[in-house]
């Protein structure tokens, strides 16, 4: 097809969308979102050293691969309120994890509703989710592992599932059959969440002399170990996966259903979860849909604040009210001159839910440069994802392991040092900026570059006008850039 020109292709495409959404409702596409926990954007699809992912790279290039997709908040439940909603953080209302209650809401104990944190760290009433849109348009519905999200009354599954398997799969899609619903299931994968497997008590196939270090790792036998770990809990979420898109083949479903593939957020290592560099944000994104272009890589520039506007959009639904995030049907479809977005923007509000009385962390990236903007930086508290440091009950080697080579590694040691200031007594610069076509590990800030003032400036002025156009309450950035 792709000898086709781009305007007959898109136009196939529209008529192929416009079959797959007439006829009853049982035709609907159905929507299988996989998403897997802190992953970053790793793949044997994208040449990762050390890494072997067949069923990833068998979805990747029979769909739609998107080479810069990046999540709006990189922790479990903010990043999954960001997707269920289409809007950032501070307008919906999850600011980092909220307690994880996987049941319906009307199982939910007295206890349960009155936790504090589910009290105050919870989407608005007033917003409705994917999950709200779909319950109105007839799906049938299920979630794998966890919810992780609040409060459950605005995620109405039919069915709370346990571990993620084939038999899992197959069995919900008939029970959705049964009840003659287009079905949707959001497929999430806990296994690339520390702790990793442990190569101390089980073999991986991953050898970690193989692997290829990011620059902000230091490079010692211990931290080669566990990025080899790393890799093999990819590994291991692979096999589910493939399991999963068995399950789907066999029910002869695959043909009418959208896939949507994603990475929660990048992995617990310094640069990684709970910031705002580029394993922390960058994940894999795979859209599979009927109809829709096949076996490409795309570079526009893609949130996860997009999904729900798209999957809205392929399924043949109005979209939500309001949202920050825009649909990808085009970029999907090949329309002539279809982009992503000119910005992508992330944040990170510390200690928690509302007030923002924390650290606040915000960035802007246009593709090539990276702008990293910081208020409240006194006292210099950020949080810091148990998973990121423990070794006793998560399994993390590299923060102990830096912290014990600090005088061999001065630079990693001082990116871990500001990632836990609190511990290590690190200087939390208040504004960075990278150019990752040449520097893609984020190692050299260029704030003070005089030759690269105008990318600075370009910048934080579209941060300025994002904080104004999305009223984000918990900064205000001033008319200058702050001294680094």
């Amino acid at each position: 097809m792709s000898a086709v020109p781009p305007k007959i292709r898109a136009a196939l495409g529209l008529a192929l969308f416009s079959v797959a959404l007439t006829g009853a409702a049982s035709t609907r596409p159905n929507l299988l979102f996989i998403l897997t926990e802190d992953q970053g954007a790793h793949l044997s699809f994208l040449g990762t050293p050390g890494l072997q992912t067949p069923h990833m790279d068998a979805l990747a290039r029979t769909g739609v691969y998107f080479e810069q997709a990046f999540v709006a908040y990189p922790v479990c439940s903010a990043s999954k309120a960001a997707i269920y909603t289409g809007l950032h953080n501070h307008t919906n209302g999850i600011l980092n994890n909220t307690p994880n209650f996987h049941k319906p809401a009307a199982r939910l104990t007295p206890a349960e509703r009155n936790h504090p944190l589910y009290v105050r760290n919870r989407l608005h009433q007033n917003l409705p989710t994917l999950v709200e849109r779909l319950h109105a348009a007839g799906y049938y519905q299920g979630v794998t592992s966890k919810l992780h999200v609040a409060p459950n009354e605005k995620f109405p599954y039919d069915e709370y599932i346990g571990p993620t398997n084939h038999p899992v799969v197959t069995r919900f899609i008939a029970r959705a059959k049964q009840a003659g619903k287009p079905w949707h299931l959001f497929f999430n994968i806990s296994a690339s969440h520390r702790p990793y497997p442990n190569s101390d008590t089980v073999k991986i196939r991953v050898n970690p002399a193989d692997v290829k270090l990011p620059a902000y790792l230091p490079d010692t036998p211990v931290v080669r170990r566990d990025w080899a770990e790393y890799l093999a809990a990819i590994e291991r979420t692979d096999a589910i996966v493939g399991e999963g898109l068995a399950a789907l083949r066999e029910s002869g479903d695959d043909p009418n259903t959208v896939i949507v593939f994603l990475g929660d957020h990048g992995p617990t290592f310094q640069h990684g979860k709970m910031t705002l560099y580029d394993l922390g944000l960058r994940t894999p994104l795979i859209v599979r849909a009927p109809g829709a272009n096949n076996g490409v890589r795309t570079h526009a520039l893609t949130s996860s604040l997009d999904l729900t506007p798209t999957v809205l959009d392929l399924l043949g639904l109005d979209p939500l009210p309001r949202a920050h995030g825009v649909s990808l049907k085009p970029v999907l479809l090949g329309t002539p001159n279809a982009k992503g977005h000119e910005h992508i923007f992330a944040q990170i509000s510390h200690r928690g839910p509302l007030p923002n009385d924390g650290m606040q962390e915000r960035s802007v990236y246009d593709g090539r440069w990276k702008l990293i903007y910081r208020e409240k930086l006194t006292p210099a508290w950020r949080q810091v994802q148990a998973d990121s440091k423990a070794w006793k009950l998560w399994g993390n080697r590299s923060y102990d392991e830096t912290v014990k080579h600090q005088d061999r590694f001065p630079e990693q040691y001082r990116i871990l040092a500001e990632m836990d200031p609190q511990s290590l007594g690190g200087k939390v610069p208040p504004l960075e900026l990278y150019d990752l076509r040449s520097d893609p590990d984020e190692m050299e800030n260029l704030v003070g570059a005089p030759q690269h003032r105008h990318e600075l400036n370009r910048l934080y002025s579209a941060l300025r006008q994002w904080v104004k156009d999305t009223a984000d309450p918990a900064v205000a950035p001033p008319g200058t850039p702050p001294h680094s």
